[in-house]
């Protein structure tokens, strides 16, 4: 045993006591709570099939490792001290008490206590910035994401994860059936290779700082730096695209021409474009190639920027 695992076990154990006696600090006047005084064996008295007895599988069981509930109160790590649960034998009609914490159910815990207790163990790099971000401001709970009991867990799954994710996200699962779509569906990619679920610095929990600099991670070629630059596309990708799905190429949010068109018009600027007139092209064949559903990129190719010293109009 190395004295790092020996001072994380001992900083779990920490942990555990101060979630045992969260909810006798609440109430001084109440007498400690107690653990069960044979662990593990009296939970398992009840809770003696799947669901829950599955997380013996997994890691949070390994009693041989220093740092999970196994080597410390076992069951009562995560819900705290339960010996009163355990032992109380009420009347008929009536239920046993509960303990400090609650997972689920109609006497669930807050959202803030049941993820609290997780954090006790899991607040590294990846999840510091949880308090504070989109999930937690609106009570999304570890646990409501998190299957632990489960042998694997299904949200840290590519092929499992998005069902997860779209139980809440409706919409982006409805994008994820467009015709051009990120590989999700196909467990290619999963939600996670682009947000942190658990806290970002970024806009809508991505990865990096930015959407750009989160999608520049797989589409380095669009990174630049260029001689001439597209000034929406540097700005933010999804000025052009849907990353959840579009039912246009490339994830475009509009067809062509009409997504160039947003910007390049007469009534929003003087560059021209499909409804500029006939000047927006050489030789007046604006309307012919309207009519046949010609495409801007069929001549502005190196739409994310060029460095061609005659690049300035983004020709290929």
């Amino acid at each position: 045993m190395t004295l790092k695992s020996t001072m994380i076990g001992l900083l779990c154990g920490v942990a555990v006591l101060w979630a045992a006696n969260a909810f006798a600090a609440a109430d001084p006047s109440a007498e400690p709570a107690l653990y069960s005084e044979k662990g593990d064996k009296t939970c398992l008295k009840c809770h003696d099939e799947a669901p829950y007895n599955s997380v013996m599988h997994t890691k949070h069981g390994v009693a041989q490792d220093p740092r999970p509930p196994a080597a410390n109160h076992g069951c009562e790590s995560c819900p705290g001290p339960s010996a009163a649960h355990a032992s109380a034998r009420p009347p008929k009609g009536e239920k046993r008490p509960l303990p400090a914490i609650v997972f689920s159910g109609p006497g669930a815990s807050s959202s803030e206590a049941r993820s609290e207790v997780c954090l006790t163990c899991h607040k590294n790099s990846a999840r510091m910035k949880w308090n504070g971000s989109q999930h937690a401001s609106n009570e999304v709970g570890c646990n409501n994401c998190h299957t632990v009991h489960a042998d694997k867990d299904p949200i840290l799954s590519k092929a499992t994860e998005p069902e997860k994710c779209f139980s809440c996200h409706s919409q982006q699962r409805a994008d994820s059936f467009q015709y051009s779509h990120h590989p999700v569906r196909e467990g290619k990619v999963s939600c996670s290779d682009c947000h942190n679920t658990h806290g970002s610095a970024g806009p809508k929990l991505v990865k990096a700082v930015s959407i750009n600099a989160t999608c520049y991670a797989c589409h380095a070629d669009k990174r630049g730096p260029y001689l001439f630059e597209h000034q929406p596309v540097r700005e933010n990708c999804d000025n052009c695209h849907n990353p959840h799905g579009s039912p246009q190429a490339a994830m475009l949010t509009e067809r062509q021409p009409y997504l160039c068109s947003s910007c390049h018009s007469a009534a929003s600027n003087q560059s021209g474009g499909w409804f500029g007139g006939k000047g927006s092209l050489p030789g007046g064949h604006t309307q012919t190639n309207y009519m046949n559903n010609r495409s801007c990129l069929n001549c502005h190719s190196n739409i994310h920027g060029s460095n061609s010293p005659a690049g300035e109009a983004f020709l290929r």
